[in-house]
């Protein structure tokens, strides 16, 4: 079995024999963001925009005024911590790190550790479909846990046709569908969580102008406001974050 790997996704050729649509997508806002955060996890909830950040000694969580792109409240995680992907379950903040085996726990009001939990995969993006936290690892698996017990339930290998994603990194749930960043390239891929099907692709080339792009890492990072039915992106120290309609290619 072939894999659709990584450099394969940066070249345009390799998606001619997909079977998953391509789109595009609109600026419809820019906000400014921390140039310093290596954002590995984004997620809108309440009305407020939590982001987890990674790299050993600048790992934290982080509520972030969307319009002005300020840290409201932060919490550094202890330097053995590479910070990885962020969600909400109820009233606290689950955080991945990315080889460490740990999960941990935070109160969304206050940033206290309530507990942490453990895995035996790699931890790269996690969100939830309000019944199950899905997990990503960087392979071409999605992983389903228990929120509470945090428990591996399930998983399924996601797919465009017959080929194997992978690189699966920064994931939200929208609508049904999980969005997943793919690890280096400018693609979300959206996959179904039943059947790990990619039923399209998002493609963001050109989102952030070559005048932003020195000192700019990958894409990484996507939130949806589900009242205000807002679709948002962002990556790697990158000065801005994107709010983005998608749009037919």
């Amino acid at each position: 079995m072939v894999l659709l790997g990584i450099r394969q996704l940066r070249d345009k050729d390799a998606l001619r024999g997909r079977v998953a649509p391509t789109y595009t997508y609109r600026v419809l806002n820019a906000f400014p963001h921390d140039r310093d955060a290596f954002t590995q996890g984004l997620v809108f909830s309440g009305g407020k925009l939590y982001e987890g950040t990674g790299l050993n000694g600048r790992s934290s969580i982080r509520e972030v005024d969307l319009e002005t792109g300020q840290v409201l409240r932060i919490r550094n995680l202890d330097a053995v911590y590479f910070g990885e992907g962020i969600t909400v379950w109820d009233d606290a903040i689950v955080q991945l790190t990315l080889s460490s085996g740990k999960g941990l726990v935070y109160d969304a009001a206050t940033f206290e550790l309530r507990r942490e939990f453990s895995y035996t995969t790699g931890g790269w993006g996690i969100t939830s479909d309000g019944e199950r936290l899905i997990m990503s690892d960087g392979t071409s698996m999605l992983h389903f846990l228990d929120p509470e017990t945090f428990q591996r339930i399930g998983q399924v290998i996601v797919k465009d046709g017959t080929r194997p994603i992978i690189g699966l990194n920064e994931l939200e749930y929208i609508d049904g569908e999980v969005f997943a960043n793919v690890w280096q390239t400018d693609l979300i891929a959206r996959v179904s969580p039943g059947t790990g099907e990619v039923t399209a692709w998002i493609d963001l080339t050109g989102i952030l102008d070559a005048a932003d792009r020195p000192g700019s890492d990958v894409l990484n990072g996507i939130a949806y406001d589900t009242g205000g039915e807002r679709l948002f992106v962002t990556g790697k120290l990158w000065p801005r974050l994107f709010q983005i309609e998608i749009v037919p290619e």
